[in-house]
């Protein structure tokens, strides 16, 4: 069964995409309507997971390796879609909020934190940061930017990270390398982690 993993507070992680590279994506489950975060694997089992917990009314990219099998799951769901500006040409389906930078929508806080790509954005919903890419779990299960081959622009992903010491958030849901997490729902005391890592050793530890 593949069936999506509960963590906390309704969130729930489902497991890695081959679609978008080995990618994890999120449900947030809300009186007010259930938020996706990322692009599940498509199939059946999902589609019936999704639709057990209430369907889906809004849509979160995070950037465009987290997009995938778009088209797919708009025959069985028909929710609001959001990607920043940059990036919202890449998906196959109507965005009905193309956003230029911070701002709310649907109930959760989007930051623009571009670096791993132009439009990669973290989503802060309560306490937890949606990272996608922008940061992922190293070998000891510590928050980071990671310099990729696909990284767009390496000075601007740091300048990012600087840009999230100023946001209040306790856990990080980073959008691959779970498997770091060492079977952990999360990164705990995840701004802690960022901020001695930064004042410890800088640009030299994030480099």
């Amino acid at each position: 069964m593949s069936q999506p993993q509960y963590l906390f507070k309704d969130v729930y992680r489902f497991k890695p995409n081959r679609a978008t590279g080995g990618g994890s994506s999120y449900l947030i489950v809300r009186a007010e309507g259930n938020l996706l975060i990322d692009t599940p694997a498509w199939h059946e089992e999902h589609q019936a997971a999704l639709v057990a917990l209430g369907g889906v009314t809004h849509w979160i990219f995070t950037h465009r390796g987290g997009i995938g099998e778009v088209v797919p799951w708009l025959k069985v769901m028909q929710p609001a879609m959001a990607i920043h500006e940059q990036e919202a040409y890449l998906v196959n389906g109507p965005v009905a909020f193309a956003f230029g930078g911070d701002c709310d929508w649907a109930g959760v806080q989007l930051i623009w934190t571009p670096g791993h790509s132009p439009g990669s954005t973290c989503v802060l919903w309560q306490d937890i940061l949606f990272t996608g890419r922008h940061l992922l779990p190293d070998s000891q299960g510590r928050p980071r930017p990671l310099q990729l081959a696909k990284t767009f622009h390496w000075p601007r992903q740091l300048r990012s990270v600087a840009k999230l010491l100023t946001v209040p958030f306790n856990r990080i849901c980073p959008g691959a390398a779970v498997g770091l997490l060492r079977g952990a729902a999360a990164i705990e005391d995840a701004q802690i982690k960022l901020q001695q890592g930064w004042a410890q050793d800088g640009l030299a530890v994030l480099s």
